[in-house]
């Protein structure tokens, strides 16, 4: 089974270079929830940290992809500098950033307010 949703033939380099990255952060997230559930499942110690250390080396391997991603494919770059190494309440980072104009403006007092349900 192809790992393509599209005729392959129809796709340019960069789409299929952006969908093997997309499919090996996939793969490198499963291998991170494998080794987590088997570090937390484990009773060894030694075989503990050696799960943790496999553990961690899959993190990297997806933040590599991650990075790749940002470089590569539009939007990525914005989201990651919208939403990593913030504080406060994920979906209150969401609003906020939806809510700025591209002036720095609030959209509402615009008049830009589609969408709007409240």
């Amino acid at each position: 089974m192809s790992q393509y949703h599209e005729p392959v033939e129809s796709l340019d380099e960069k789409t299929r270079d952006i969908s093997r990255a997309l499919n090996s952060l996939k793969e490198e997230i499963e291998a991170v929830d494998w080794y987590n559930q088997r570090v937390a499942a484990t009773k060894d110690e030694t075989l503990r940290r050696i799960l943790e250390h496999n553990r961690d080396e899959e993190i990297e391997h997806a933040v590599m992809s991650i990075e790749w991603l940002r470089r590569n494919m539009d939007k990525w770059d914005e989201e990651l500098r919208t939403y990593l190494f913030t504080d406060g309440d994920i979906t209150s980072i969401e609003e906020g950033a939806e809510g700025e104009g591209s002036d720095g403006e609030n959209a509402q007092d615009n008049g830009l307010n589609i969408g709007d349900l409240k």
